[in-house]
């Protein structure tokens, strides 16, 4: 059904209409409220425990140093579900208020993504690059109850607290406390 034109095969015009016209056919119905988290990681997570698909990683990160992280789909849920509780219950987040994260890509970047998802707290991300000013303006803008960072980034969100009104919550990825912050692997 692909006519020849210098080499290449192109589909003919009565076919991209055919295609087209049968696709806007299509009714689709779209769900009432849909959430990634529970309605499809929750879903995996469940054939995996019933045996019905192997437990395959659905998140696997490597650093430079060869360090891996490797979650199966039941892990990302269960630990995402965590995540969501750390929010909830440590931070007194709840749906629709803002997070803000400085953080380099960690696989926590990753898991607090499908733990905002999973609660309907809206992430906003920052890159590590961030300078307290530029954190300043967007914990003013954002109006973010909250606030995720490195302990590399922490002194530079430190400073900016004072002038930030709305935030109620600092969390902190790393291996080390910090006065005033909450250790989120520790919560975890």
């Amino acid at each position: 059904p692909c006519r020849s034109f210098h080499g290449y095969n192109r589909l003919l015009t009565s076919q991209i209409i055919s295609h087209y016209d049968s696709v806007n056919q299509y009714k689709k119905e779209l769900p009432e409220y849909f959430n990634f988290a529970s309605d499809v990681l929750d879903e995996w997570s469940q054939l995996e425990k019933d045996g019905r698909k192997p437990a395959n990683p659905a998140f696997w990160w490597v650093n430079e140093e060869g360090e891996e992280v490797k979650w199966s789909f039941e892990e990302l849920g269960l630990l995402s579900r965590k995540a969501a509780n750390v929010f909830s219950e440590a931070c007194g987040l709840q749906r629709g208020d803002r997070v803000i994260a400085v953080l380099p890509r960690v696989p926590e970047w990753w898991l607090l993504n499908v733990a905002c998802m999973r609660t309907g707290i809206v992430l906003i991300p920052g890159t590590s690059q961030l300078t307290a000013k530029d954190i300043l303006y967007r914990l003013q803008a954002s109006k973010a109850k909250g606030i995720i960072t490195s302990d590399t980034l922490a002194p530079a969100v430190e400073s900016v607290v004072p002038d930030s009104q709305f935030l109620k919550s600092k969390l902190i990825v790393g291996k080390r406390s910090r006065d005033g912050w909450l250790n989120f692997r520790e919560l975890l």
